[in-house]
């Protein structure tokens, strides 16, 4: 895909690298060096989707909590002559709410197509012209576990596998030394609801891998990357005789649990020989990493640039551990914090992403669960609402600086062109080449998808 860039990542730093753990379990004549093969059934290996892709990969920025979008992407001026007062039409809400909050930003249009962006995201708005923004998304309840599991699982009820291990399900990953999904969280937020980025039913080879990047040592990192006990030699010798045990036990059936607990041993091995490369942002330049910026989320989104570069899947940011975006008072303080800690951040990697090349084959999805009320909450505060919001996509064959669909005046209601999180998610499948309908793993005596029964792909913002 981009020859020069991966030919000079195959060939540096790898030690046992992608080329010797292709191979077998070292031969007699060359013993002193063992690797050690993917299995024979290897669930990671990469595959081809229904129809030609336009995206290859994907990250998603989640903003835990509920961003406003009245704040952000969805500009309401109407609330300015309603300050302080009732609108003229209800929904119902989680708690009691007061008169109409107007934003405290300003907005402006950016960019030749004009998208209107708030001041709270001035330098990811150099990107107008490659930002599809859905203004008419709709969850089910206003609630955040059940709608956080909605936007990442597809079911605000029952525990599903993450979107991220649907993706590895139908495509595989184009790395075998690096988990193809990779959910990134400052402080290790996810922990406390691992559903997020779980495999669900699918195998557990398609289970996403959690990175702290809070730490900057690759050790602290990724739990356990380094044995204590034993040598690279020695596991590897280990693990071939792990999978000859279990293909002498097999017998007619295969036990799907014990194949994927193999895999996903085999892959901690390769991991050692190219994770350290790859979370080491300080092989970058100066200048890049002065891009990024020197955050915690600034070095988090860099990781993520140089993981989706070396051929990982889908790379799952998550933005609010420390600070939610639940913001139920003071939201002019609270938005200017969080935006100011992924503003550059987001901007720097659309920025990399043009520079490398990536953009065009890359999805970026940016939002919370929901959003929040047009009224106020306790006088500065915004309730949830899931009745209307607004995400955006950029890259992967999306049409840039566009809008679709759109809230009522005050932007408290999806009224044209309503869009489901299904439908978002048929979307995604279909920028990444799959017939929504047709990726399906049976379980339980029944089909079942990411999208459940629903889905429309959103032809409007395809490129």
């Amino acid at each position: 895909m981009f020859p020069n860039r991966r030919q000079m990542l195959g060939s540096s730093g790898m030690g046992l690298g992608m080329l010797g753990l292709s191979q077998l379990l070292t031969d007699p004549a060359n013993s002193q060096d063992p690797v050690i093969q993917g299995p024979s059934g290897n669930s990671l290996r990469a595959r081809t989707p229904h129809f030609a892709p336009k995206a290859k990969r994907m990250v998603h920025f989640f903003l835990n909590g509920g961003p406003s979008h009245v704040d952000t992407f969805d500009p309401k001026p109407k609330l300015k002559e309603y300050a302080g007062k009732p609108l003229p039409m209800s929904y119902l809400t989680e708690r009691r709410t007061g008169g109409a909050l107007p934003s405290p930003f300003e907005f402006k249009k950016y960019g030749q197509s004009g998208l209107e962006i708030s001041e709270l995201f001035e330098k990811t708005a150099a990107h107008a012209d490659n930002i599809a923004v859905i203004r008419s998304m709709v969850a089910q309840v206003p609630n955040h576990e059940p709608s956080l599991m909605l936007m990442i699982c597809g079911d605000s009820v029952q525990s599903r596998p993450s979107l991220g291990s649907w993706l590895m399900y139908g495509l595989g990953t184009e790395n075998q030394n690096l988990p193809g999904f990779i959910a990134m969280c400052p402080g290790g937020y996810p922990i406390k609801d691992t559903a997020n980025w779980q495999s669900g039913f699918l195998p557990g080879a398609f289970q996403g891998t959690f990175v702290d990047p809070k730490n900057a040592q690759i050790e602290k990192l990724i739990e356990n990357i380094r044995s204590p006990h034993a040598s690279l030699d020695a596991q590897a010798r280990q693990l071939k005789l792990l999978r000859e045990l279990a293909m002498q036990n097999s017998g007619a059936q295969s036990d799907s649990r014990l194949e994927s607990r193999i895999e996903s041993f085999e892959l901690a091995f390769r991991m050692q020989t190219e994770a350290s490369d790859a979370f080491d942002i300080s092989k970058e330049t100066q200048e890049v990493r002065d891009m990024y910026g020197d955050t915690v989320h600034g070095r988090q989104t860099l990781m993520a640039r140089r993981l989706l570069e070396r051929g990982v899947r889908y790379v799952q940011l998550w933005h609010g551990a420390g600070q939610p975006w639940d913001h139920h008072g003071d939201i002019e303080k609270n938005m200017r914090t969080n935006c100011s800690e992924i503003d550059q951040p987001i901007a720097a990697f659309l920025t990399d992403l043009k520079r490398l090349g990536m953009l065009d084959d890359t999805l970026v999805l940016w939002g919370g669960e929901f959003g929040r009320t047009p009224v106020s909450e306790g006088g500065s505060g915004r309730d949830h609402n899931h009745w209307g919001f607004s995400v955006w996509l950029a890259g992967g064959g999306t049409k840039g600086g566009c809008t679709h669909g759109s809230t009522d005046e005050f932007g408290f209601r999806a009224e044209e062109s309503p869009t489901s999180v299904h439908d978002l998610h048929a979307t995604i499948l279909h920028l990444m080449g799959f017939d929504h309908e047709k990726l399906t793993y049976r379980y339980a005596g029944r089909d079942f998808r990411l999208t459940d029964v629903h889905g429309r792909v959103v032809r409007e913002i395809l490129a």
